[in-house]
């Protein structure tokens, strides 16, 4: 901590080269924003998230190479034209007063726009009004009336719990339409009710991107053997790329933490 400390207060230009997508977050970058300095580091990470052109440098073009060494080359070179063509000229390129305006102007920029985003009082204030607090307001209203919501809970829960391994995927029809696919599913619940499920189809993210996730809707039906669940996605991707999954769901309980019972089709 030390080190770090005074490494943050003395780099004028941070840069950090990991293959994508091994970069796990990108703190250390995080951490120069309030000390004036400016970053130079792969899209991977914060970095994906964090970097304009006026704030700052960036390698990469957004996709994953795995370990291809002529990436590796490729990315060398853009490191060093970055360093000799821009970095270097906006650092030693100063004014009459030995000022250089257009790497006071990034940093300016990057403090003004990153600083309240990437820091420890965002992160904070976001965990305490999104978890901490509604978290709080949840236990209080179980405790209540001697714990009458939580014993209702507990027995929903014993019930999905005994029916859950009976519940079952039937036929799937995929249908094109103008833009992408209509998805029907026939699932077969065991006696549970369709809104104490969520029928979601999911699909990987591609070149890192988030999880494709849609919810499933219910049909009308009469026949409780067989519920119908229907979506009907936008996409350019295939069909095969996305799978149906159901979920718990319950009012006032947090899945996955209180129920992370997943049951994915086959």
């Amino acid at each position: 901590m030390l080190l770090t400390e005074n490494l943050v207060q003395g780099v004028d230009e941070w840069i950090n080269t990991p293959r994508r997508p091994w970069e796990a977050c990108g703190t250390s970058g995080m951490k120069v924003l309030v000390n004036g300095g400016i970053n130079l580091s792969e899209l991977d990470g914060w970095w994906a998230e964090a970097y304009t052109p006026e704030v700052s440098w960036a390698l990469g073009d957004m996709q994953e190479h795995g370990d291809d060494p002529g990436w590796d080359a490729v990315e060398a070179g853009n490191l060093y034209d970055l360093l000799e063509q821009q970095v270097a000229p906006d650092f030693y390129s100063r004014d009459g007063n030995g000022i250089p305006v257009k790497w006071i102007e990034k940093i300016r920029k990057s403090m003004a726009t990153l600083t309240p985003r990437f820091s420890a009082n965002r992160a904070v204030r976001e965990y305490t009004e999104k978890y901490y607090l509604p978290g709080a307001a949840n236990y209080k209203k179980r405790a209540e009336d001697k714990g009458a919501l939580a014993k209702k809970i507990i027995h929903e829960m014993n019930d999905i719990k005994n029916k859950w391994e009976q519940i079952h995927f039937g036929e799937t029809i995929i249908e094109n339409v103008e833009g992408g696919y209509e998805f029907k599913i026939f699932i077969g619940l065991n006696g549970i009710q369709p809104e104490q499920v969520a029928v979601e189809l999911y699909a990987e993210g591609m070149n890192g991107a988030a999880p494709e996730i849609i919810k499933m809707e219910t049909e009308t039906s009469q026949n409780v053997e067989n519920y119908v669940f229907h979506a009907i996605i936008k996409t350019k991707r295939k069909a095969a790329d996305y799978t149906a999954r159901i979920k718990p769901c319950y009012e006032h309980v947090s899945t996955p933490l209180e129920d992370n019972r997943n049951l994915w089709q086959r």
